[in-house]
């Protein structure tokens, strides 16, 4: 059952998802309907409460959920529930994105069996079309919980892989149930491995790939590595204790000595002697066996260096490369670096086309103007006999054309060259006219 403080909670967030159309009886009423007709007729009302499920899933932080407690709880306007959730649960079921949790992996079962349960999921072989009050499995949530697992561990490791027990998952995850489903969804995933060994009683604990690739196989190191983590948790849940019990006595013994019963206070301080005692030797097992711990890790650590430089080396012998040319390859391509730099420098430094300012093609016409010395004044007339022409307009043309033909220079100098050329073009067509 839900507490009125987590429904008070589930209310807040509706009306902050919705708004005031979460109290608004006209616009939830047609939400609220069953489905029927075609599926493009309900789909839109489908999508708006699947999002909301997973959303307010998301918001409560839980990775199980019931059907009841969607119906008769999350969404229930004064003793109103959607009449379509029932519809809307076993679509959700039927695309995977509820799982049951009798429809997760077993991760302790064997690999073939793994494959086959999630062959036949996958199939919907095993999927009822009716809803029970089995746990249902938010799948989308599910993914999420076990990227963050992933994240959580891999800020602690560096290694491509790492082993915990199962203990420390259901610490990380927080609870038995939704370790179980993460160990379930990364055991089908290829990314994590069951463990367990015998040894003077059964210790569970789980391999997990920290990478994109596949975990590996487990090996007898990494089951070694299991038990010494597991001791490990075992020395310090029994030294946390010792110093709870050392707390106790202590101010047991400050009691009984500030009432004066100075006899039960020479008890409870021998008590807490031997727990000091004790505390002492549990830290020094729990030092030791820490110490067993960085030396497997650093030991993986210098095989993962060894295998890169391994490879390295392999490559280099298969492509027939020595050193020095691969010495000789990087001096290459940095002088390539170096000399293309010195081209772009020179290119930014050249003046362009488009860095020609207006100003300077106006200097350039009054130097033409000049050098015309008056070829563009008042139009003179000549008397061809049947109709007059005017040299201006022929004059006018020769300019155009002597403009039009013009190449800008790099330099001022080829700038005026080009100018006085076709300054002294327009003159010769002019003299014999005016002659």
């Amino acid at each position: 059952m839900e507490s009125e403080e987590n429904r008070a909670k589930i209310k807040d967030w509706l009306l902050k998802e919705l708004g005031k159309d979460w109290e608004d009886d006209d616009k939830m009423r047609p939400k609220f309907k069953g489905f029927s007709g075609q599926r493009s007729d309900w789909e839109p009302n489908y999508i708006f409460w699947r999002d909301l499920i997973i959303n307010l899933s998301r918001h409560l932080r839980v990775l199980f959920i019931t059907p009841s407690q969607v119906k008769s709880v999350w969404f229930n306007r004064g003793g109103l529930t959607p009449l379509c959730l029932d519809h809307v649960l076993l679509e959700m079921q039927s695309s995977g994105e509820l799982l049951r949790s009798s429809e997760l992996i077993d991760p302790a079962s064997g690999r073939l069996s793994q494959i086959f349960r999630r062959v036949v999921r996958l199939a919907g072989l095993s999927r009822s079309s009716d809803l029970t009050e089995d746990d249902l499995i938010v799948a989308t949530l599910l993914k999420e919980k076990a990227a963050e697992v992933v994240k959580v561990l891999s800020d602690n490791h560096w290694t491509y892989s790492c082993i915990i027990t199962i203990r420390k998952l259901q610490e990380i995850c927080g609870g038995s149930r939704e370790a179980y489903a993460v160990l379930s969804y990364l055991s089908g995933s290829g990314k994590a491995k069951y463990l367990s060994i015998n040894r003077q009683g059964v210790k569970e604990g789980v391999k997990i790939s920290l990478s994109t690739s596949a975990v590996s196989s487990p090996s007898t190191l990494d089951y070694d590595t299991l038990h010494l983590i597991w001791t490990a948790e075992k020395l310090q849940q029994q030294l946390d204790g010792i110093d709870q019990r050392c707390e106790i006595l202590r101010e047991k013994a400050l009691t009984s000595l500030k009432s004066g019963n100075k006899v039960v206070a020479l008890r409870h301080t021998r008590e807490l002697k031997l727990a000091s005692q004790s505390r002492e030797k549990c830290t020094t097992l729990l030092n030791r066996v820490d110490e067993v711990i960085r030396a497997l890790a650093d030991a993986e650590s210098s095989k993962q260096v060894t295998e890169a430089i391994q490879i390295g080396a392999r490559a280099i012998k298969e492509n027939s490369t020595s050193v020095e040319e691969v010495q000789r390859c990087l001096e290459e391509l940095d002088e390539s670096i170096a000399t293309q730099k010195e081209v772009d420098n020179v290119l930014v430094g050249s003046t362009t086309y488009t860095e020609i300012e207006d100003e300077d093609i106006e200097d350039e016409f009054k130097t033409l103007e000049l050098e015309f010395g008056g070829a563009l004044s008042p139009v003179l007339e000549v008397d061809t006999g049947s109709a007059k022409e005017t040299i201006s307009s022929e004059t006018a043309d020769l300019l155009s054309e002597s403009i039009a033909n013009l190449r800008i220079k790099d330099d001022n100098e080829g700038k005026r060259a080009v100018v006085q050329d076709s300054a002294k073009a327009v003159r010769n067509n002019r003299t014999p006219e005016a002659a």
